[in-house]
């Protein structure tokens, strides 16, 4: 190895590494590689052998969006095959048959804004009695739990403002926005955010941290292989850590890779190296420390989840019984069962979670009515009751 990344990978280990020995790290080749995901796992074991994930159910509200990202196979135009809203009662009734399947978390999303670009959205919202896509998951939500009892609520609906923010926080134990990247090069004319004026790093971080002035348990995390930079990756990384660092609010940080869909401008280029992706991963590790929950979606991980979990991620997500992943269709969820063979082999443990995590439970973050829930649900470490 070289001398260099050595005394960087001993500063990151000991926690403090600054930008350049980040970088550095990131420049990993041959027995560095190995080196450096060994570290970060050796960072991650100190806090625990615990993998955990969330059994819940998806409730995509609408596929209409105001965004045009090149990679994303999820959004519909008005008039395209199975676009629109779904019926305020159907949330309701996934959420139930969710519940007595066994699931303790409702995930719900939406494309960003659709109204705002969108007459057919407006005039749907309009019918139905809502000013907006975010009134109308408040409404859903609302039902939601007053027509279940062992369900907690998980909304990423897209940027929000504090206003959007404080009207959906008594209704949910956590929400969730990807940064995907600090990056405005990737807001470029033909860039993959070119078209899609929500995806400005400034509004993202902007709703972050708005969500860390209230008090809100958040998800965010960053999108590897859609064009951005080994300095582009660190820098997002050190911006949810700065975050993180000032409000406490940051739950869980997801390394997502980004996996061409058909129909889409980006269905042609090729998905990130899985050893890219776990270099990314072993980086977050080191930034974060051991306490840190890494995420890493488990169906589009694939056969690099063991690689994965050896470079330091230590949570699956959410994963479902009785819904699809919507938003990357063409990869369906892994059981529990395999989960937890490749967690056995590696000396580690699969264990449910709530979709609010322990210190956030235990600590007071939630509304007082969804703590009762939330409490009624856990365990005595704050983890999902068998």
């Amino acid at each position: 190895m070289r001398t260099e990344f050595e005394e960087s990978l001993h500063r990151a280990v000991d926690g403090r590494a600054g930008r350049e020995d980040l970088l550095a790290l990131a420049g990993a080749r041959g027995d560095e590689v190995r080196a450096l995901l060994g570290a970060a796992l050796s960072v991650r074991l100190s806090g625990g052998r615990s993998v955990t994930f969330s059994r819940n159910v998806f409730v995509p509200l609408t596929n209409l969006c105001m965004n045009r990202c090149a990679y994303c196979g999820f959004r519909r135009d008005p008039g395209d095959p199975g676009a629109g809203y779904w019926e305020p009662g159907r949330a309701a009734r996934v959420a139930a048959a969710g519940e007595a399947a066994g699931a303790t978390e409702v995930l719900v999303s939406s494309g960003d804004r659709p109204e705002a670009v969108h007459g057919e959205a407006a005039l749907w919202l309009r019918r139905h009695g809502y000013r907006s896509t975010v009134e109308y998951a408040a409404d859903v939500e609302d039902r939601i739990l007053r027509s279940t009892d062992r369900v907690l609520i998980h909304t990423n609906v897209g940027v929000l403002t504090r206003d959007e923010i404080s009207l959906l926080r008594p209704l949910n134990a956590s929400m969730g926005l990807m940064l995907e990247s600090s990056s405005p090069r990737l807001s470029g004319p033909g860039m993959p955010h070119c078209c899609s004026p929500t995806k400005d790093p400034r509004v993202r971080l902007r709703m972050i941290e708005d969500a860390g002035s209230l008090g809100v348990p958040f998800t965010t995390g960053v999108l590897i292989g859609i064009g951005e930079t080994w300095e582009e990756r660190v820098d997002s990384l050190l911006a949810i850590a700065d975050l993180h660092a000032r409000y406490g609010h940051v739950q869980e940080v997801i390394i997502q890779p980004f996996s061409p869909e058909p129909g889409t401008p980006m269905w042609k280029s090729p998905p990130p190296d899985p050893v890219d992706v776990a270099k990314v991963v072993a980086v977050a590790r080191l930034i974060f420390g051991p306490s840190m929950p890494l995420q890493a979606p488990p169906n589009i991980a694939g056969p690099s989840r063991p690689l994965l979990l050896s470079a330091g991620a230590d949570d699956w997500g959410g994963i479902s019984r009785l819904t699809p992943d919507y938003v990357n269709a063409r990869h369906p969820w892994p059981s529990e069962e395999e989960l937890s063979r490749e967690a056995d082999a590696l000396g580690m443990r699969l264990r449910p979670r709530l979709p609010v995590y322990p210190r956030y439970l235990l600590g007071g973050w939630l509304p007082e009515g969804l703590r009762e829930r939330a409490l009624s649900m856990s365990d005595e470490e704050g983890y999902a009751r068998a």
